[in-house]
């Protein structure tokens, strides 16, 4: 039976660097990685501008009936088709991608550790863990340079506006339900080290070793 693993914490956090310097590492194809970005709500019908005004830092924009009816099937060893998530057009673009089982199946992002009927199919949950400043530092390198461009009062606006209250009310707080908690503060030896541990859990799952649900 496939194992699950949720990698969730704050925005800019180097989830998703770290994951992928761990996969990285262990070179397997026997593991599989999904982005809980794909899984925000399909909100095409919106224009660009009301897209921008949505908070996607908060748990209603995310499609948490397709999240766990996606993450149920991969546990039971079935294929899914999985959403892409465009972040120059801030929806779901139009295609999909189809997922095999793998004898590891990471979801990693902000809610990752949110919903606990998602925490209950879990066999490890980790939550990455970063200052806020280095958080905010990262988040304005990150949308301005690949996201379009975007103007840095928007970045910085969104930040304040949504991505740190959310974060505090939030993501934050899921922290205690995670297995491990991985600081990762963005110099060359903290991300090292970071992406050396969660090596080493990953490697562990992989291996068949247990860890306490729920």
């Amino acid at each position: 039976m496939p194992n699950i693993v949720l990698i969730g914490g704050g925005s800019s956090s180097g989830k998703t660097f770290i994951t992928k310097g761990a996969l990285k590492e262990i070179d397997s194809d026997d593991i599989t990685y999904i982005s809980f970005d794909d899984y925000y709500r399909d909100i095409s019908d919106l224009s660009i501008e009301d897209r921008k005004k949505e908070n996607f830092d908060h748990p209603d924009a995310f499609d948490w009936d397709l999240l766990l009816k996606h993450i149920s099937a991969l546990k039971q060893g079935k294929s899914i088709e999985k959403p892409i998530y465009d972040f120059n057009i801030l929806t779901r673009s139009d295609k999909t991608e189809i997922v095999s089982p793998k004898k590891v199946i990471i979801f990693e992002g902000i809610m990752a550790l949110e919903n606990p009927m998602i925490r209950k199919l879990a066999d490890l949950k980790i939550f990455v863990d970063a200052s806020p400043e280095r958080r905010f530092l990262r988040r304005l390198i990150r949308d301005h340079s690949e996201r379009t461009n975007r103007p840095y009062e928007f970045i910085i606006n969104q930040y304040f506006d949504t991505v740190k209250p959310m974060f505090d009310l939030y993501i934050k707080p899921t922290e205690v339900y995670s297995d491990a908690i991985i600081y990762n503060e963005g110099t060359a030896a903290s991300e090292s080290k970071a992406t050396n541990i969660l090596t080493t859990l990953l490697l562990s799952v992989l291996n068949e070793k247990e860890y306490p649900k729920d």
